[in-house]
């Protein structure tokens, strides 16, 4: 797949993680932060914003043909984490597999889900 082929996978299954009810939003990665905070300072006044993409991670399987998909997600406070990373991993699997068998490229698609943390309803992912 190529890099464009890449970043439309990213964007499915960060699409579908943020459907999840209970999702607050993706965390990005440390590598992603690092590379905000490195970039040149902003001379506007919008804040700068990662995208969904970045709390997701998209590699070949080391052990073969397919897909293996990291998403580390916040979660709304009231939602149970076990439940709702699960619902996660379902969805998600469904829309890369679905996006996969769309370009006749289908390939096995493995999901893990990591919860990086419970956001309390007055904060924002």
């Amino acid at each position: 797949m190529t890099t464009t082929g890449t970043t439309t996978l990213l964007a499915v299954a960060a699409d579908a993680a943020l459907a999840v009810p209970g999702v607050a939003g993706l965390q990005p990665r440390l590598a992603h932060r690092l590379a905000a905070a490195a970039a040149p300072t902003r001379t506007d006044t919008t804040p700068h914003r990662t995208s969904p993409e970045a709390g997701i991670r998209a590699d070949r399987a080391p052990d073969g043909p397919g897909w293996h998909i990291e998403v580390r997600c916040v979660l709304a406070e009231g939602h149970r984490a076990l439940d709702t990373a699960r619902n996660v991993r379902d969805r998600v699997r469904a829309a890369v597999t679905s996006h996969l068998a769309g370009l006749r490229a289908p390939e096995p698609v493995t999901v893990a889900v990591t919860v990086t943390r419970i956001a309390a309803r007055r904060d924002t992912a």
